[in-house]
């Protein structure tokens, strides 16, 4: 089988970043000749919608639809808007994850050997969020109320089927991370402000109902995001797995991607039941595009989530190895020092991906494969 993937490259540091993750995945096939990727590129993002009027595509969509993969680099330009205002690129991630049914956003936060958290913490860095990305205070994307230009309303919504759905995808994710621990141990935090939103506490009511229904033998508890939002700098270590609300999970990823050393060290991945798209947390930062100092390993660790899911989804295991290969070969680099500028080093963009490819080749002679703590 050759997996079709469809490659979004993006804006700003997009198209850079996105190469050196390719030169990776193909580093990877050529060390694990089972394992076969098409890569193919597609327009979208807010450079071609200057060029064209279209942000996505149909026949993007399309193609997306039917790949077995997205890999995404960063889309946007901040003076790139529509006509109320807004930018581009939310047309095309809300668009993918409505359209593909994305609903679980998935933010791995871990620090990286050699890496130097933006902020302290008390132990070690190792945890997941899971982000609602259909619903919430999201689901009004292109909608609200507007009065006269004098006040303007945006809805959160929650439903019982779309929290049913994530909170299974984030204990199904506790299960599958406690299966690789010694001590098998599984915890998922469910963290909203049910204190005072209604449509918050109705989805902390379903998670438990899907919790003691379903899931009766993981350990959960909760945390109100304000509070969360401290705890989680403090103890990093007491967390497992965090499920939440769409526009929580969108702050808190990127807040607590200061505990693995900032957003050049966040990798994510919007899955659904039949689709995944993978890309950087961060965004495209074109003020430094074309100066090759882009860190690409939130993106390289995208494409290695990419491959985590597709050896899951279709019990490869030649992508599940190619997947660990990707991890202990960042693993190796970033301990040896050579980091780029937003990690306090001078690599530049190339050379990173240059040498995770290379580790990826050295690692697959050697035999060591298995993945890295």
């Amino acid at each position: 089988m050759t997996y079709q993937i469809a490659v979004l490259r993006g804006d700003g540091i997009g198209p850079e970043i996105t190469d050196e993750a390719t030169k990776v995945l193909d580093a990877v096939q050529s060390v694990q000749p089972g394992l076969k990727m098409a890569l193919t590129p597609y327009d979208a993002g807010a450079e071609h919608y200057t060029r064209t009027g279209e942000a996505l595509p149909a026949a993007t969509f399309e193609a997306v639809k039917a790949a077995d993969a997205i890999l995404l680099g960063a889309m946007g330009l901040p003076e790139v808007r529509m006509p109320d205002g807004t930018e581009v690129q939310g047309r095309i991630i809300i668009r993918l994850r409505k359209g593909l049914g994305l609903y679980a956003g998935v933010r791995p936060i871990k620090l990286y050997p050699g890496v130097t958290p933006t902020v302290g913490s008390s132990g070690p860095v190792d945890f997941v969020i899971v982000r609602e990305s259909t619903e919430g205070l999201f689901a009004s994307f292109d909608g609200g109320m507007e009065i006269h230009d004098e006040v303007v309303g945006d809805t959160m919504l929650i439903s019982r089927a779309g929290t049913e759905r994530v909170s299974r995808f984030a204990f199904r994710t506790a299960q599958e991370r406690a299966a690789k621990r010694s001590d098998g141990k599984a915890l998922v935090t469910c963290v909203d402000k049910a204190n005072i939103f209604r449509s918050l506490a109705f989805f902390r009511k379903v998670f438990t109902e899907v919790a003691e229904r379903e899931y009766p033998t993981i350990e959960r508890n909760y945390a109100l995001i304000d509070a969360l939002s401290l705890a989680i700098i403090q103890n990093p270590s007491a967390y497992d797995v965090l499920v939440m609300e769409n526009m929580f999970g969108d702050i808190l990823s990127d807040l607590a991607a200061a505990l693995n050393g900032g957003l050049g060290m966040a990798p994510s991945g919007d899955i659904g039941d039949r689709h995944g798209l993978f890309q950087p947390s961060h965004g495209s930062a074109p003020t430094i595009a074309g100066k090759g100092v882009a860190n690409p390993l939130a993106t390289i660790l995208s494409a290695k989530m990419m491959l985590e899911w597709l050896g899951s989804r279709h019990g490869d295991e030649l992508a599940t190895q190619g997947a660990e290969l990707i991890e202990r070969a960042v693993c190796e680099v970033t301990a040896s020092g050579l980091v780029t500028p937003d990690l306090g080093g001078k690599a530049r963009t190339e050379e990173i991906g240059d040498a995770v490819a290379d580790a990826v080749r050295r690692l697959s002679r050697s035999g060591h494969a298995g993945s890295a703590s």
